[in-house]
């Protein structure tokens, strides 16, 4: 029940007791992790934030960043958008990541696209192994229909909406939540073209690494998947940690694992000349 405040001044003061409160779901400022990869120095920090059940977060990283998100309940469902930082007008292409690479199931040494050619981040380490390239997220109809509500103000809010309010925070738009890879959550198209939901629950603490190919700008949403087949609204709290660290250097091997995916890293550095 919501508390009502007899005046201006005593709503204040409510506000300021509030300082100083930590809350399971909520951005740590400064950013404060410690459970680091050896050889990553606190000073490199660049984000750490665990996102609600049914939230959403957004930032902006620059190339050669890692973020690592992890699973820590096992029913997360990270939901990405990705932009070119510098021109949003660049942003994730969902069938380019696919066809370029003659894969539609993404793992270690995959690479996210863009619609211009070049990678906008790679999968460095994968230790989920169920992600989706196919069935995108979840809107206010689907929810409503399945949960009784989907607003964003309600208690299923959904994936479409929440990236709404993301990209939002940079001045994007309706227009501009483009197509979405789902990530901890899984599909598999069986041999009759149905599709298989792989959402679990899973193991706690399953993690995947990526790569700041280019200068980014990532939104999450951490909403259940839109082909869930649970009756309840289902999702955990997922944990964002993000640290700066070198640009990509010729040598290394997801670069060169493949002609399509090095033509995609040459675009990205012509770029960047």
């Amino acid at each position: 029940m919501t508390e009502i405040l007899a005046s201006p001044s005593d709503a204040r003061d409510h506000a300021r007791a509030m300082a100083g409160r930590v809350v399971e779901a909520m951005p740590v400022l400064p950013p404060v992790a410690d459970d680091l990869p050896p050889g990553v120095a606190a000073a490199d920090l660049l984000w750490e934030e665990t996102v609600a059940a049914g939230g959403y977060a957004t930032r902006r990283l620059p190339r050669g960043a890692r973020l690592r998100l992890i699973d820590p309940a096992g029913d997360a469902c990270a939901s990405i958008l990705l932009f070119n930082a510098d021109m949003p007008t660049e942003r994730l292409n969902v069938a380019d990541t696919v066809k370029v690479q003659w894969n539609a199931y993404l793992g270690e040494g995959k690479l996210l696209l863009s619609d211009m050619g070049r990678v906008l981040m790679s999968i460095s380490e994968d230790g989920a192994g169920t992600h989706d390239t196919f069935c995108g997220t979840s809107n206010a109809a689907t929810n409503a229909a399945k949960y009784g509500s989907g607003a964003n103000s309600g208690p299923y809010p959904n994936g479409r909406d929440r990236f709404l309010l993301g990209v939002a925070k940079h001045g994007l738009q309706r227009r501009d939540v483009h197509p979405c890879i789902n990530l901890f959550k899984g599909a598999k198209i069986e041999a009759d073209g149905a599709i298989t939901p792989l959402v679990g629950p899973f193991p706690a603490g399953r993690s995947v690494l990526l790569r700041a190919e280019m200068e980014v700008i990532m939104v999450i949403a951490n909403c259940p998947h839109v082909l869930d087949p649970r009756d309840a609204y289902t999702v955990t709290p997922l944990r964002a940690t993000a640290w700066r660290g070198p640009v990509t250097s010729e040598d290394d091997p997801i670069r060169n694992a493949t002609p399509e995916g090095l033509r995609a890293f040459l675009n990205v550095e012509d770029y960047y000349r």
